[in-house]
This record gives C-alpha cells, structure tokens and sequence, in this order.
C-alpha cells in the first residue's frame, strides 16, 4: 500500500511539473500540526520556483471552498485537512483546478481526476497512530526534491504537538521523520519513565518539543485573527524571535483570562447534561480568539474533576463570519469540538464505546452540517446555529441504537 501511496505522489507530481500555472495557494489548519505542514510545504514549493499565497484555515468551510473554487486553471493545496471531503471538492472543481489534498485523517477517494487526495488514510495509515499531517507534508515534499529533507524537524514538530503516541512514542513514518532530524543533529530524543520526550535543538538551546507546540498553537489559534499563523510558519522556518515571543506572552495572558473565566462559569454550574454526553456552550465569550480554542479548551479540563470520566465531553463554540485573508463570509454556524477523558480514551481504544470519528460525523450529516477532520479520541464539526441540542440529541440516539444492537 506505501508503494502506491508514493505512486500517488509521483504522478501528482508530474502534473504539477506540466501545470501552465506557477503559483500555488496553500490553505492548512492552524494547529501546530497544520502550520508545521504549511511551513513545509511553503518552503518546498518555492525551492521550485513556485510563488506561493498561504491561507489559514481553522476548517475548510463549505462556505469558503465555493469562493475559493470560483477559480479555473489553479494550483490548490490542502494541508492537514479536507481528506474526508475530496467527493465535495471534486463536484466544486469539476476539472477546473489541478488540486492536492495532503491531510491524514480519514478519507474519502476523489471523484475529479484533477483532485489528487494524497491522504496516507486512502493507503493504509492511521492518522493517530502513524503519521501526522506534517509528515504527510514532508514526504510529499521529498518525493517532489530530496533537497527537502532538511525540514525533517519541522515534520517531528508537527507529529509530537499532534500528540498521537504509542506507549507514550512516536511510531511508524512519525518516528522515521524524528530520528532523520536526529541524524541531522536538529532533533534530541531522550527516554522517560513512560516513553521519550522530544526536544529541538536551535541556536539558543535545546526546546522541549510539546512545549514548542504549545507556542505554534497560541499563534495559530489564540492569534488567529491577529496574524498569529503567519508567525507560526516563519517561527518554523527562521526560528523564534524577541518579536514572536512578544506576541505569545500576549496570547498566553488573553487565554489564561478567559479560560480562567469559563472555568468559573463551570464549576457555578454551566454544564447541561445527556445520558452519555457532558457539553456547554461559550457562544462568544472566547473572541478574539479562533474557534480552535473551544478544542484547546475541552483538552484542558478533560483530565479535571469538572467532568464525568465516564462521558463524552462537548463544547460548543459560535463561528465569527470573517475570515483572513477572505473578508466577510455569513456562516451563521457554531463549531462543536469533543474530547474524552483518560478512562473514556481507554473504552474507545478497547472498542467498547464508540470512537468520536464514528458518532459525530454520523449526527452531524443527519443534521445537514458539515464534518471533515475527525479523529477517534478528538473530533470537530459545525452545524447551523440553533441546532445544538437536537446534535446532542442525535449523538445520543447513535450511542443507544448501537448499545441496543
């Protein structure tokens, strides 16, 4: 299957090479993972030559992706995301743009020829467990020049901010990406108690790596309407500045406050309850901030006394009708992120409850939203405002039907 999965990329490849067009529109996510993948894939493209205009997504909107295929005889690059709506962006694209889809979270096969999805899912990879979006990136990058291999570290970033471990290790094409930039003296592995810890050598000293993550992360997500990703791929390629570090103690004191807010509002008793689902909504108490940070926020208190152990954890999040780079688009939607807590996780890698890239995506599409990147242990989709509960509702007939069957 990893033969045709660099057969995939070769012949992507080569109809890159023959594309009358010579600049690319990259759009990736604005995690650690996706701008660790965008920073990747801006520097291979413009070792080509390529002139490259880079978008920040927190998700491939619908909305956003009718705009972006109002276009005919583009490049359109996908990075860390939009592997599960190739068949969307095929009957968007109709031939008209030479597309690449570089995710790594469950997919779907194009249906447009001119759609290249190159989701190392659709080849036999699991993207929380094998290979991060930034791998998915890198590897693409050295099949097009093996010059690339120099942003082997960036690949490790990537993989360990995007926290998929076995036995608290990086594994398969993860792993290699961490031990080449190991051998290039960029990366340091280090044993623990519990597996290994990951650190990035600079010029400054050695980073520990998950904390270098939580750096991409305030910048793409906390920053995301103040920059923050572009920062976040010149961090990647240039290293951390007086100017970049200046911005995250800015972001982290904006998180902090308002996290610290909605925790209060918590414990005073903000949660609404389902037979087998906890959630809340922020509406938009979390501006400026991305709606990432409703995800960011769930990771923080999934491990906390504020929740059941033994219920899947929801938050709701209202979507600002803006985005960078685009201006003004009405989406009059909200975002729900799920996560689970330690004992949660261990019933769904068992098999004994459902996995959250099963259960939402499935009572999202019953409601008309919309649902792309969605991992077993964290998920996100988006439906329209006012349909909250009625998901609730949905995910909870899910769960009986399947405990009933």
């Amino acid at each position: 299957m990893l033969n045709k999965w660099f057969s995939a990329m070769e012949e992507a490849i080569r109809e890159l090479k023959h594309w009358p067009d010579k600049s690319i529109q990259i759009f990736h996510h604005n995690d650690a993972d996706g701008i660790t993948s965008g920073a990747i894939l801006t520097r291979a493209f413009e070792r080509q030559g390529y002139q490259v205009r880079r978008f920040c997504l927190e998700k491939p909107y619908p909305a956003v992706l009718r705009k972006v295929y109002e276009q005919e005889g583009r490049i359109i690059v996908f990075a860390d995301f939009a592997g599960r709506i190739a068949p969307m962006i095929s009957e968007l694209n109709k031939g008209r743009n030479l597309t690449l889809i570089l995710d790594h979270h469950v997919a779907e096969a194009s249906t447009d020829p001119k759609v290249h999805n190159l989701d190392p899912d659709l080849f036999g990879l699991k993207g929380d467990r094998d290979i991060s979006g930034s791998t998915t990136c890198y590897l693409f990058a050295v099949t097009m020049d093996p010059i690339n291999h120099d942003l082997a570290s960036i690949a490790a970033v990537g993989a360990v901010a995007d926290g998929f471990f076995v036995d608290g290790r990086l594994v398969s094409q993860n792993r290699d990406a961490a031990l080449e930039a190991v051998e290039q003296e960029k990366f340091a592995i280090k044993q623990v108690e519990k597996g290994e810890q990951y650190w990035l050598k600079t010029s400054t000293g050695e980073i520990p790596v998950l904390e270098f993550g939580d750096y991409l992360d305030l910048l793409g997500g906390v920053g995301y309407y103040h920059n923050g990703p572009d920062m976040g791929v010149k961090v990647c390629l240039e290293g951390v500045s007086p100017e970049s570090d200046k911005m995250v103690e800015e972001l982290k004191a904006t998180r902090k406050k308002i996290f610290d807010e909605e925790i209060t509002r918590l414990q005073a008793g903000g949660w609404k309850q389902a037979t087998h689902i906890q959630w809340f909504h922020v509406e938009n108490r979390f501006f400026p901030m991305g709606v990432k940070m409703i995800g960011a926020f769930c990771d923080v208190i999934r491990e906390t006394k504020l929740i059941d152990p033994n219920k899947y954890l929801a938050g709701f999040q209202i979507i600002p009708d803006e985005i960078p780079g685009f201006g003004a688009i009405k989406f009059n939607e909200v975002k729900i992120s799920m996560r689970v807590s330690p004992f949660m996780e261990g019933e769904i890698r068992a098999g004994r409850v459902m996995g959250l890239n099963i259960l939402l995506p499935e009572a999202t599409n019953r409601l008309g939203g919309f649902s792309d990147a969605c991992h077993s242990l964290t998920a996100a989709t988006t439906v329209a405002i006012g349909k909250e509960e009625r998901l609730i509702e949905e995910m909870e007939k899910i769960i009986q039907g399947e405990s009933n069957g």
